[in-house]
């Protein structure tokens, strides 16, 4: 039934004539799918996704304007007491399996010999934001060596010698955790001083911008159009 109802909204998320790469996903799609989400329809958010990549909408617009903006909606709930962590969880759960669906288009494409570290700040949980980020490398033809949530410094600078990527990305999404990016951003760049960095996450939307700027060699990324952009200028 769920999934039904989801083909029946094809309308709303691409109109006749529009093209997916010129609009985004219509508001009232959008909200169709919060709201199954919250509910924990497993059946109708997938239905949603399933639509949207048959359609041809880019996998970013689908990471960005779907999963991106519904996350961010569960966690300012959250933050207002309008939700329990419980579901907060469950949409965070729901959201890293759909990511799945996207998999046959993103790993298809072309590898080159570029590669890149993805981590999280130490003690930051939230790793959707992250998982992103290092899907778009893969999108992009890139190697991609993603530690997840909560990965102490020695153990990423670690694994950043082992693997000598081209590009070292971190994503922080709590605000708290700014500190422990600072130094996690220092220790990277006196071990690696010529590896580009790129930072980005919610966290940035409350500031912190100039701090990561002032060290070298480090960019701070709004979106993920932005690293792509970054990624056309590496020639991919």
């Amino acid at each position: 039934m769920a999934e039904q109802q989801a083909k029946d909204h094809e309308f709303e998320i691409l109109r006749p004539g529009s093209s997916p790469e010129g609009d985004g996903i219509p508001e009232a799609a959008y909200e169709h799918y919060l709201a199954a989400l919250l509910a924990g329809d497993r059946r109708y958010c997938q239905a949603t996704v399933e639509t949207l990549l048959d359609q041809r909408f880019p996998i970013r617009r689908i990471y960005e304007e779907l999963f991106g903006r519904s996350l961010y909606r569960v966690g300012e709930l959250w933050e207002r007491g309008r939700i329990s962590v419980a579901k907060e969880h469950l949409a965070t759960a729901l959201t890293e399996s759909l990511m799945t669906l996207v998999y046959p288009q993103l790993f298809a494409a072309p590898h080159t010999h570029h590669s890149a570290v993805v981590s999280c700040v130490a003690h930051e949980f939230h790793h959707i934001g992250g998982k992103m980020v290092a899907d778009t490398f893969e999108f992009h033809g890139w190697n991609s060596f993603f530690l997840g949530a909560n990965t102490p410094i020695k153990d990423l600078l670690s694994l950043i010698h082992e693997k000598q990527p081209d590009v070292i990305a971190m994503s922080m999404t709590i605000s708290f955790h700014l500190e422990t990016l600072i130094r996690t951003l220092y220790s990277i760049r006196l071990g690696f001083p010529n590896t580009p960095i790129w930072v980005g996450g919610q966290a940035f939307r409350w500031g912190g911008t100039e701090r990561v700027a002032e060290i070298q060699g480090t960019a701070v990324l709004s979106n993920l159009a932005e690293m792509e952009t970054l990624l056309r200028e590496w020639g991919i």
